[in-house]
C-alpha cells in the first residue's frame, strides 16, 4: 500500500516537470526559430555591430580634414562629390564625405580583396552608392552612410544586406534628397542597382 504523502508527491512532481518543460520551450523556441530577420538558429543580429555617431552641422572646406573614423562617417568636406559607381582607386575622404551628406552609401573594401568579392559588393551597390578600395581599412569591408557604419568580415557578410535595408535610403544624411549623380570622377562602372 502507498502512503498518503507519496501519493501526493507524484502529481506535484509531474506538475513541476511540466512547468520546467514549458519554461524551457518558452526560452528555446525563439532562439531556434528566430524572429524572421536574425537568420539561422543561434545567429547574431547582423546589425549588432553598427556604430552611430552624433555629427554636428557640416561645412564646405578647401583643405585636409582629420576624420576620427576610417572611412569617415561625416563632417566637414569639399564642395564637390564623386559620381556614383565603382572605383578601382582610393577616393579622397573630403569628397566622399560630401557623397555621404547627399545620402550616398559608401562601400569601402581592402585593396587586396579578391576580384570576385569586389564583384559581389558591386552587385549590392545601390544606385546612389560608391564602391572603392580603402588602404588601412579596419575590416575587409566597411559600409558607411552619414553617421552610421558597419564593419564586415567580407563581401558575403549578411550585415551588408541588413545595413543597406536599414540605412540605404539616405535618411540619416543632412541632404538626403540629393544624389551623387553629376559628381566628379570617372567610375569604372556606374552604379545601376536600385
Amino acid at each position: 500500500m502507498i502512503d498518503q504523502p507519496a501519493r501526493r508527491a507524484g502529481p506535484l512532481l509531474i506538475s513541476v516537470l511540466a512547468a520546467a518543460l514549458v519554461l524551457g520551450l518558452a526560452l528555446a523556441v525563439p532562439v531556434l526559430v528566430g524572429d524572421g530577420e536574425a537568420g539561422l538558429a543561434g545567429s547574431a543580429d547582423p546589425l549588432a555591430g553598427v556604430e552611430t555617431f552624433d555629427l554636428g552641422p557640416p561645412r564646405h572646406v578647401d583643405g585636409d580634414v582629420a576624420y576620427a573614423q576610417a572611412p569617415p562617417v561625416g563632417g566637414n568636406h569639399y564642395p564637390v562629390w564623386f559620381e556614383c559607381g565603382r572605383y578601382d582607386q582610393p577616393l579622397r575622404n573630403e569628397i566622399a564625405v560630401h557623397n555621404l551628406e547627399h545620402g550616398t552609401v559608401w562601400i569601402a573594401h581592402r585593396p587586396d580583396l579578391p576580384a570576385g568579392d569586389v564583384a559581389t559588393l558591386e552587385s549590392a551597390l545601390p544606385a546612389d552608392g560608391i564602391l572603392s578600395p580603402y588602404p588601412g581599412l579596419p575590416a575587409p569591408v566597411v559600409v558607411t552612410v552619414w553617421g552610421a557604419q558597419l564593419r564586415l568580415d567580407g563581401a558575403d557578410d549578411p550585415g551588408l544586406a541588413a545595413f543597406l535595408q536599414e540605412y540605404g535610403d539616405g535618411a540619416t544624411a543632412p541632404e538626403s534628397e540629393a544624389s551623387c549623380a553629376g559628381g566628379v570622377g570617372n567610375p569604372v562602372q556606374p552604379a545601376l542597382n536600385a
